[in-house]
């Protein structure tokens, strides 16, 4: 079926692969790069300095850099060259926006905290989601950094997926309900 203005999701999605780049604003170009190349090890692979911006035509100097994770995906940042970071969202609570990298072990996990409390980073865990394990921090922007590590095999994986739909839906109501009762409250 083909997309209409009445059924604009008819037809087949198109395929997501996959992540290529989460870009977030940096106050510092540098400063930024010490930390995900020299501290997490993700190589800066790519610069581009520009005075416009390409998708809107805006005049507004800037760098984007890139630093490469091994499945090759990206997490890159803007230094506007104005000394400024991104303001954390004033409606939300710190510890929901978030970036989480995956490392492949328990060990792994371990050695990074220590990596990271050596360089003088707070990080708060390890803590146990019971599928993944994680350690939390902050990069000198501000933004909340997870690592976490699987837990739990494919195949209980596999069956979280299969009542996933049946968990949202119950939340729905139970959002409903919250919402409800708040304003009575009110």
């Amino acid at each position: 079926m083909t997309p209409t203005a009445s059924n604009p999701t008819a037809g087949t999605p198109v395929p997501v692969r996959g992540l290529h780049h989460f870009a977030w604003r940096c106050r510092d170009s540098e400063e930024t790069r010490r930390f995900y190349e020299d501290l997490l090890g993700l190589p800066l692979v790519h610069v581009i300095k520009a005075d416009h911006v390409p998708s809107t035509g805006e005049y507004c100097p800037y760098v984007h850099i890139f630093f490469q994770m091994r499945d090759g995906s990206y997490i890159a940042f803007f230094d506007l060259g104005d000394d400024v970071k991104a303001l954390p969202s004033p409606n939300t609570p710190g510890w929901v926006n978030h970036i989480a990298l995956r490392v492949d072990s328990h060990a792994d996990l371990l050695a990074a905290k220590s990596r990271l409390e050596a360089a003088g980073v707070e990080v708060l865990g390890l803590t146990d989601h019971h599928i993944i394990e994680s350690i939390y921090f902050f990069d000198p922007n501000g933004i909340r950094l997870e690592l976490t590590t699987p837990t739990v095999s494919q195949a209980e994986m596999d069956a979280h997926a299969l009542r996933a739909r049946a968990d949202l839906d119950a939340w729905t109501v139970r959002k409903a309900e919250l919402l409800r009762d708040k304003k009575d409250r009110a």
